[in-house]
């Protein structure tokens, strides 16, 4: 008979090893520190998970899968470029605002992957990144691809700014000026929507009712 895994037992892997990890860097956690923290005795996190490696793996598809899937509902279900753009932002924003260990993870460890992980994670990234530029490009036809993909990356770079310090602002406070730093950057305007209820995300992330 087929052992089923526990999916929620997996969830449990990986949201202990991004908080330990996030913590105390990759190499001194280890798989049982893992285990324990997951409230997993024994052998069992390997019926989940091969290695620590492959953990880390499927922490770095999570932010890219979770980011790609927001970024697609955010184009499918806005009125226009600019809509879907400020969605995009803003799921950015809440994605860094919400999953600051699971971010510090990927950031900082990507070196450490595998090169297959690497591959892929890399490969996602520009994936989500084209989302972006193909529609700067439309709102600002004057700027070259090149141009638009740099104007891209600094905007998320101010927004992915903030996990590496505490501002003490209340969120809705920190969310408006997190938006404001990434649409001057692009160089597209503001308006206060944007901040208040991103076009296509779901629920959780306008913060309506987490459910996790």
């Amino acid at each position: 008979m087929t052992r089923v895994r526990d999916p929620a037992r997996r969830e449990r892997i990986l949201t202990s090893a991004a908080t330990l990890i996030a913590e105390r860097g990759y190499h001194p956690v280890t798989m049982a520190d893992i285990g324990a923290a997951a409230g997993i005795v024994g052998s069992g996190i390997y019926r989940h998970f091969e290695s620590k490696n492959a953990v880390l793996g499927a922490l770095a598809d999570r932010v890219m899968e979770r980011l790609l899937a927001e970024a697609a509902a955010a184009v499918e279900h806005a009125a226009d470029p600019a809509e879907a753009l400020a969605a995009l932002v803003a799921g950015q924003i809440d994605f860094v605002l919400d999953e600051r260990p699971l971010l510090v993870v990927y950031l900082r460890e990507q070196l450490t992957l595998r090169e297959a992980d690497r591959r892929r994670s890399r490969r996602m990234q520009r994936q989500y990144i084209e989302r972006w530029v193909d529609l700067l490009v439309r709102l600002r036809p004057e700027l070259t691809e090149v141009a638009a993909r740099v104007a891209v990356h600094a905007a998320i770079g101010a927004i992915q700014a903030s996990l590496h310090f505490e501002s003490g602002l209340p969120r809705d406070q920190l969310t408006r000026r997190l938006a404001e730093a990434a649409h001057a950057v692009l160089g597209l305007p503001v308006r206060p929507a944007e901040w208040a209820e991103p076009a296509g995300l779901p629920a959780q992330r306008r913060g309506e009712q987490p459910g996790q």
